[in-house]
Parts: C-alpha cells; sequence; structure tokens
C-alpha cells in the first residue's frame, strides 16, 4: 500500500489487464493438480527425495478422502463381548495383537465402548471375580462414513482419541478407523504388532483369511496355497495384483483372481504393502 501527501493510506491498486493475462502465462499453478505436477518436477530434478514427496502427495490425498476409503469394515473388526468375563477377554486380546477393542452389547449392531488392552493389567494381580468389563471400558467416539479424513485426523489430535467408530447412514456399525490408518495415508505404511512379521510373508486368519505380504514372490505363494499362478510376468504377487487392476489401488479395492478373492490392506503411490487373501468356496459349496 502507499501513502498519500496527507498521512492517509490508499487501496492498493488493482491489477491491470495487462498484467492478469500476463500471469496467465507465466506457468504458475492454477489448480491442485498442477502444484503436485510441479513438486513430482520439483523431485525429479533432485530438490529434495521420493519420501518427501510422497508425503507431500499424502497430506493432498487426506483432504479428499473420506472416512470409508481407509476404515476397517465391520466383518474385520475384532471385538469383545460386554459380559465376557476375563478369561474370554484376554483369549480375545492376546492372539489379536491389537491395543484397542470395540465392546459390543447384546444389539450386535450396537457399540457401547472403547477396551484399552493396557487397562486389563490391574487385573493379572486381582481374583477374577473382581473383573467387571463395564468399569473399565472407555466412551467410543462415533462418525459418519462421509466425513473428511483431515478433519478426522483434526478430531482425534483434539480429542487424543486414536480409535473411531464408522456409522452408516442408517446408524448402524460399518467399520472402524485408527488414527495410524489416517497417517499412513501420509508417512507410508507404519509397521506395528498386528502386522506381518519379519521374515513372514504369509500368515493365516481366521476362516481361511491370510495377510500376504505384497512382495511375496509368486513361487512360495504358490508353494504355500498349492496353485501354480504365472510367475514369469510378475515376480511378486502385489504385482500379479497389479496386473489385474490395471492401476495403482487404494486401500480396500478388492479383486478376484483364480479362486482367491485379493484385498488391499495397505498401499501408497507407488506400491501395495499388505493384502488380505481369501480363499473362496467352490460353487458347489456356496
Amino acid at each position: 500500500m502507499t501513502e498519500d501527501t496527507s498521512g492517509s493510506r490508499s487501496k492498493p491498486a488493482r491489477k491491470s489487464w495487462l498484467e492478469r493475462i500476463s500471469n496467465a502465462f507465466t506457468g504458475e499453478p492454477q489448480d491442485r493438480s498442477e502444484v503436485l505436477d510441479l513438486l513430482r518436477d520439483a523431485q525429479q530434478r533432485n530438490l529434495f527425495d521420493n519420501y518427501a514427496l510422497a508425503m507431500i502427495e499424502g497430506v493432498f490425498e487426506i483432504s479428499e478422502e473420506q472416512v470409508r476409503d481407509v476404515m476397517i469394515p465391520r466383518s474385520q473388526m475384532v471385538v469383545v463381548d460386554d459380559d465376557a468375563s476375563l478369561e474370554q477377554v484376554m483369549a480375545t486380546v492376546v492372539p489379536s495383537g491389537h491395543s484397542r477393542f470395540p465392546v459390543i452389547g447384546d444389539n450386535r449392531d450396537e457399540v457401547i465402548g472403547i477396551l484399552l488392552a493396557k487397562d486389563l493389567l490391574q487385573f493379572t494381580t486381582q481374583a477374577n471375580e473382581q473383573f467387571n468389563l463395564h468399569d473399565i471400558v472407555r466412551p467410543a467416539a462415533f462418525i459418519p462414513e462421509s466425513k473428511r479424513l483431515n478433519t478426522l485426523l483434526r478430531e482425534f489430535r483434539t480429542s487424543r482419541n486414536h480409535m473411531a467408530i464408522v456409522v452408516d447412514e442408517y446408524g448402524g456399525v460399518a467399520g472402524l478407523v485408527t488414527i495410524e490408518d489416517v497417517l499412513e495415508l501420509i508417512v507410508g505404511e507404519i509397521d506395528d504388532e498386528h502386522d506381518i512379521e519379519e521374515g513372514i510373508n504369509i500368515r493365516p486368519q481366521a476362516d481361511n483369511h491370510f495377510l500376504v505380504a505384497a512382495l511375496t514372490e509368486v513361487e512360495e505363494f504358490n508353494e504355500y496355497f498349492k496353485v501354480n499362478f504365472d510367475d514369469e510376468e510378475f515376480d511378486t504377487v502385489g504385482g500379479v495384483i497389479l496386473g489385474r487392476l490395471g492401476h495403482m489401488p487404494k486401500r480396500g479395492e478388492e479383486v478376484e483372481f483364480q479362486g482367491f478373492l485379493f484385498k488391499v490392506l495397505g498401499a501408497d503411490s507407488r506400491r501395495i504393502h499388505r493384502l488380505l487373501v481369501s480363499r473362496l468356496a467352490p460353487a458347489s459349496e456356496m
């Protein structure tokens, strides 16, 4: 701004039509896509590394994605019954390796709170008859499927919650989402206690489900499942899935292939990390 001789401030002059036309041809980005193109070009010129670019892309992604895009669906939730004994709770908690568990009531579609595994430690030295799950259940946060992930991340930080229960338009439980699910879009895969152990590429789950590292060699997959996937075109299971989909998948995408259902559990802008592989029943058994 400029100041006139009377000492009062004048409004900044509006850009002339010539200046506006000139700016249009300077190469300044006009939308988000052009901003990302500039950043990718900068990375190609070694102004920053691939990991920094992936994080920036992740920040843009969470502003576009909704909770439904990253949530763990209801069918894969590990839950605890509100009337369970200490032995029953421990039988669920210990093998799962998770740290938080939705607690459900008699109505299987009702989540009454969240159990933190650390809250069970006090009962390791007490008599079991003193255990009452309702005494240690914490309130659950409920959010709609349509909530934007950047909004959810702010709410997680403000409330200090690490898990939220996702509900559909009818109020039913659709799944759950954790702060880790959101952060992984920015920083990439975060290994934790329920991820595939180092050196173990295929880990069986319940009901013909298997956690499979995307870098598992096709030869190893064939030997484990007694199948004959072609290993000439692709070396890894992740490569096979990329070939079937024809694009870099997002978390939650699924594809059926030769008697299996492959669901992407972890992926970033460059590669697939983890898959949930389900062996499909033959048509005669369905």
